[in-house]
């Protein structure tokens, strides 16, 4: 069976919904564009706000402590880097990410809307150059194979949003599971070439629905008693640039 590229997410501000393009250009060495290119540090965060280097989720806003964040969709305008914050499918705050006052305009609603946030207003902060505030340091690119998420909800016996586990690139058409033997190997997708690096362990963030924000599952523990380990997806690097987009095939 032919394995295609199913969808594309990427995630303007790390902690906010997906924004969903048809096709993205990526280059070698880099994430998606625009792919965790902010985060919401809180009160306490450890990050440098003026110069900001990675840091790890926890300095950040994040499903799985702050799961309120998923009642909240986005709207991305990447030709005028515009977000738009949406609640019930209605604008509810809009502001420009590179432009100071539209950040300020965003923290000030996501502040209301998390009146009880016991570490303080969030901040928009930018990460460096080149790189992103993504869950690991290194720039590597999410793929979730839906056949191993169909597999979970099996062992569930109920269904499973694959936006859960916040993938970059959804694919479809390989066995459940599969993609685990894709480690230190290369694929092909669209015009881009990736090097599979390893699995991607699951934390309680998955728990969350991320239509309502109710925390309703329990993933890792599941994936654990199920499969024996907390996986779902890999991790890969870009080695070969080019356009990615809805439909294409995805070959070792």
């Amino acid at each position: 069976m032919t394995i295609q590229l199913q969808k594309i997410s990427r995630f303007p501000v790390k902690g906010l919904s997906a924004d969903n393009p048809e096709s993205v250009v990526v280059s070698p060495g880099a994430v998606i564009p625009w792919d965790r290119r902010y985060g919401l540090a809180h009160a306490s965060s450890r990050v440098n706000k003026t110069e900001p280097e990675w840091v790890p989720k926890s300095e950040f806003l994040m499903l799985a402590k702050d799961e309120k964040l998923a009642q909240l969709g986005i709207s991305f305008d990447e030709a005028d880097e515009t977000l738009s914050i949406l609640r019930k499918g209605k604008q509810v705050s809009r502001g420009q990410l590179t432009s100071k006052t539209g950040r300020g305009v965003l923290e000030n609603f996501l502040a209301a809307f998390l009146p009880d946030l016991p570490r303080g207003k969030p901040k928009l902060v930018e990460a460096p150059q080149g790189r992103s505030f993504s869950d690991v340091p290194s720039n590597w690119i999410s793929i979730i194979n839906l056949a191993s998420v169909r597999d979970l909800e099996r062992v569930l016996r109920q269904p499973v949003d694959a936006d859960r586990f916040r993938g970059n690139l959804y694919i479809d058409g390989a066995d459940p599971w599969s993609e685990f033997t894709w480690v230190n190997k290369k694929i092909q997708i669209g015009e881009a070439t990736l090097h599979v690096e390893e699995p991607i362990g699951r934390c309680s963030a998955t728990n969350v629905d991320p239509s309502t924000g109710v925390r309703d599952l329990n993933i890792p523990l599941t994936l654990q008693k199920g499969f024996g380990h907390m996986n779902c997806g890999i991790y890969a690097k870009l080695v070969e640039g080019g356009t990615l987009a809805i439909g294409d095939n995805v070959t070792l």
